[in-house]
């Protein structure tokens, strides 16, 4: 068994900021966009981020789904939280955005639901 480590809360902050900062290093070098102030803003108020990736990406909510091999309406009932889809659809809809699947589901959802199949689109409540 490991070493226990005790950290103070302003210690145990730095290393999560670390691994934060890191991680969006990765992100960055592996080609991930970076965004403006107002791109920022932007997918920050969006309802659900895969419209923001599908327009910042320049696509058509028809271009994108034939890409996915999905219905147009389908895509847009996902786009606004009213269905949800699999873990295959959302790695594909990631992949086609180049984005991380994170960026389209929220990350509880990725690690609760991923054995079942069905993924919520990340959203604000």
């Amino acid at each position: 068994m490991g070493d226990i480590v005790t950290l103070t809360t302003e210690e145990y902050q730095d290393l999560i900021d670390a691994r934060d900062h890191a991680l969006a290093m990765r992100d960055v070098a592996g080609g991930m966009p970076l965004l403006t102030e107002a791109e920022t803003l932007a997918l920050v108020e969006a309802p659900y981020p895969l419209a923001f990736w599908r327009r910042y990406r320049n696509l058509s909510q028809a271009r994108l789904a034939e890409a996915v091999a999905i219905s147009q309406p389908y895509l847009a009932q996902l786009e606004t939280g009213k269905r949800v889809g699999d873990v295959l659809l959302y790695a594909k809809l990631a992949k086609v955005l180049a984005v991380r699947i994170e960026d389209l589901v929220d990350t509880a959802e990725v690690h609760n639901l991923a054995g079942k199949g069905v993924l919520r689109p990340k959203g604000r409540e």
